[in-house]
């Protein structure tokens, strides 16, 4: 190795292996919860059908791109290249929490605010 250069390194083949089949088990888990969530949520709560469908597409985008994030590494080749990954992750996180909680802002607003016009849409006027 020469002066100023960055070590290489890489992760075994059997590691690799190992690491993917946990990754696979771990997708697995999550989407048998997230698909128990989808059958279990009422439509009724505060927003309808509508909240409880961005929150679980939210949900479902945010552990994708952990996934995603962590096939990614898997597959660096230095240290420098695992912190440029993961402060593009961070600030792509960062983003989508920033526009998610927006967006969910947004939907609980309006069924609040349909909720208050409709007395049988669970208002205050009862």
């Amino acid at each position: 190795m020469t002066a100023g250069t960055t070590p290489q390194f890489e992760i075994p083949a059997d590691m690799r292996k190992m690491s993917e089949q946990s990754m696979n088990q771990v997708k697995a888990a999550i989407n048998a919860y997230l698909d128990f969530w989808k059958r279990s949520v009422p439509e009724n709560v505060v927003g309808g059908s509508a909240l409880s469908d961005k929150i679980l597409a939210n949900a479902e985008k945010n552990v994708a791109s952990a996934f995603e994030f962590a096939g990614r590494l898997a597959q660096v080749r230095d240290v420098q290249e695992i912190a440029k990954l993961q402060m593009d992750f961070i600030q792509a996180q960062m983003q989508a929490m920033t526009e998610q909680a927006k967006n969910l802002s947004e939907i609980a607003m309006k069924a609040i605010t349909d909720g208050l016009k409709s007395p049988s849409g669970g208002g205050l006027s009862s």
